[in-house]
């Protein structure tokens, strides 16, 4: 019978840590669910940005190697889109790492 005890305080304290950790992601969710709109405005504007900045970089690095070293093809154009492309991946690593962090609040949320 003491064996039976030792199995059910055991037991109750598992539940304990269980109900307590679902209590503690959901404060957590809670608190972070409210960003509201400046916080979407923000995030616009920090994708924005890590598509613009590669992109502008990348063409005047073009420019200035269009003006230094003349040629057949023309440096600009290629490092505009190449500046593009690595901001566009920028960007999607961006939205993909938010929406995997909304994704997983919204589960401890939902428990």
């Amino acid at each position: 019978m003491n064996n039976s005890n030792h199995e059910n305080n055991r037991r109750q304290s598992a539940v304990i840590k269980q109900v307590g950790s679902k209590a503690d992601r959901k404060l957590k969710a809670k608190q972070t669910s409210h960003r509201g709109v400046w916080f979407g405005l923000g995030m616009m504007g920090l994708i924005g940005w890590s598509v613009v900045v590669p992109t502008l970089l990348g063409a005047a690095l073009g420019v200035w190697l269009d003006a230094r070293y003349p040629g057949k093809h023309a440096w600009t154009l290629a490092l505009l889109v190449g500046g593009l492309v690595v901001g566009c991946l920028n960007a999607w690593h961006w939205v993909t790492k938010e929406h995997k962090e909304m994704r997983d609040t919204q589960e401890d949320s939902d428990d």
